[in-house]
């Protein structure tokens, strides 16, 4: 509809450019004077002839009476032509003024088709330039049309598959049904969900298997020990030298269960860590867009940020902003303050919500894998946001403290300035 309304628009106005030219090519050059106002000039002058100095004009046009030796005897303004040779040159109107059956005089009639013709040029260049301006307010508002609803969305759409390259998929993608891609983006998110779910599933099939993992841990090192006892005990009763080397051989091989079951439970905890990191120097002004990219549910006001370069990787610390305040609206589900504060070696953002905060007992289990506070209820989630958060810090030399503010849980995010961190 937008684009057939922009067609429908410049083609009216070029249609009235058209009409405009073809109107002005039309119009006769030669400026005709008005018959009428003419004979009463010529009438009025010649009745009052003989005492001129009394003769008031009460016509528009423009004129001198002059008499046959060339004086003039009468004018209705400056700068009009008072000889016949000069109204001869302007193509003013010449005529006779007789009184009886002699002439006693010349009326020359201004011509003024010159001024009429820069009149109709200064309608013609007004209409022009209203046109072209018009067109120009037209294109403009069909660019901010294109802007809204084709730039910005694929930069969003940009923003969107970065995050979840990243693997951020706690943040939707802000939809617009009314432009043209608003199919796309529903379509998108719609991917983000399932992946979502995919992750979540997978997390839950993972902690499931890290669950079997200690349960089988646990159930194979209580017969190893069981046999490793009874092997100890069958050395110390031992007769020969032979039994002897046969029970140690069992108790090595028990040790050696047991090392490799252990190894095997610490091997499973570790896998996070193969997520890499890398930083770089950043104006610490795009802060803000990133705070505002993470709450788009614009419950926070983010303030403006010293101007300073600090030292982060930007996709993982938008996975860290992101993670803050999806926990946010998920747990607490209320307005959120934002602040910093700033000194020598690094940038402090602070994000607190008003949701009372959690046990402080729960504090330092928040950070551990697959730990949540008693407050999740029913709540989707997999414990791992803000070990994945502190771990990015940490990679980043910086850090993430979690903490009971005035209002709710408090978030300290501490960035290195120029990774001097």
């Amino acid at each position: 509809m937008k684009k057939k309304g922009f067609l429908i628009g410049t083609t009216a106005v070029l249609l009235l450019e058209i009409i405009a030219v073809l109107v002005f090519m039309a119009q006769r050059t030669e400026h005709t004077q008005n018959a009428v106002a003419v004979n009463e000039v010529v009438q009025s002058v010649q009745a009052e002839w003989e005492d001129l100095e009394k003769h008031n004009s009460a016509s528009e046009l423009a004129y001198v009476v002059i008499d046959p030796e060339g004086n003039v005897l009468f004018r209705t303004g400056a700068g009009l032509s008072e000889s016949v040779n000069e109204a001869v040159i302007h193509r003013d109107t010449i005529l006779d003024i007789c009184v009886g059956n002699s002439v006693v005089g010349k009326l020359i009639i201004w011509n003024d088709r010159a001024e009429a013709l820069r009149e109709d040029k200064l309608r013609a260049a007004v209409a022009f330039s209203a046109a072209i301006l018009l067109q120009c307010c037209i294109c403009a508002g069909y660019m901010a049309y294109l802007h809204r609803t084709v730039t910005r969305p694929f930069h969003r759409l940009k923003d969107f598959a970065e995050r979840v390259a990243g693997g951020n998929l706690d943040v939707p993608l802000e939809m617009d049904r009314q432009n043209i891609f608003g199919v796309f983006t529903e379509s998108f998110d719609i991917m983000r969900s399932e992946l979502k779910r995919a992750r979540i599933a997978e997390a839950q099939a993972n902690a499931d298997k890290k669950e079997l993992v200690a349960k089988l841990s646990h159930d194979i090192k209580t017969p190893v020990a069981s046999i490793k006892a009874a092997a100890e005990v069958g050395l110390a009763l031992s007769g020969t030298q032979k039994q002897r080397e046969n029970y140690q051989g069992i108790i090595g091989k028990a040790d050696q269960i047991n090392v490799l079951v252990t190894n095997l439970f610490t091997a499973a905890l570790e896998e996070l860590s193969r997520l890499t990191v890398t930083s770089a120097h950043m104006d610490s002004r795009e802060l803000k867009v990133m705070l505002e990219n993470a709450d788009y549910f614009h419950r926070a006001g983010v303030p403006d940020f010293p101007e300073c370069l600090v030292y982060v990787d930007k996709l993982r610390l938008q996975q860290v902003f992101d993670n803050i305040f999806a926990n946010s609206y998920k747990y607490a589900d209320t307005e959120i303050s934002v602040s910093f504060g700033k000194d020598a070696r690094f940038l402090h953002i602070f994000v607190e919500d008003r949701g009372g905060g959690v046990r402080e007992e729960e504090l330092p289990l928040l950070k551990e894998k697959y730990k949540r506070g008693s407050n999740t209820k029913n709540i989707e989630g997999a414990g791992l946001g803000l070990y994945i958060s502190e771990f990015f810090m940490k990679e980043m030399q910086g850090d993430l403290m979690i903490e009971n503010g005035q209002q709710g849980l408090r978030v300290t995010v501490t960035i290195p300035l120029n990774g001097i961190g």
